[in-house]
């Protein structure tokens, strides 16, 4: 494989990373209304209750 495929897969790889850290970055900035009430049909912590 030449070197130049090489930095370019470098240099994607790392720019998916920025991105993602970038990503997550500006998610923190959102306030959650004070009126916000969870869902009750939205209760992921059960994890006893598996029907498999």
């Amino acid at each position: 494989m030449s070197t130049m495929w090489i930095i370019i897969i470098i240099a994607l790889v790392f720019g998916v990373i920025v991105g993602n850290i970038m990503l997550l970055k500006y998610t923190t900035r959102f306030d959650i209304p004070k009126d916000f009430k969870k869902r009750p049909d939205s209760d992921y912590d059960k994890e006893d209750e598996d029907k498999w």
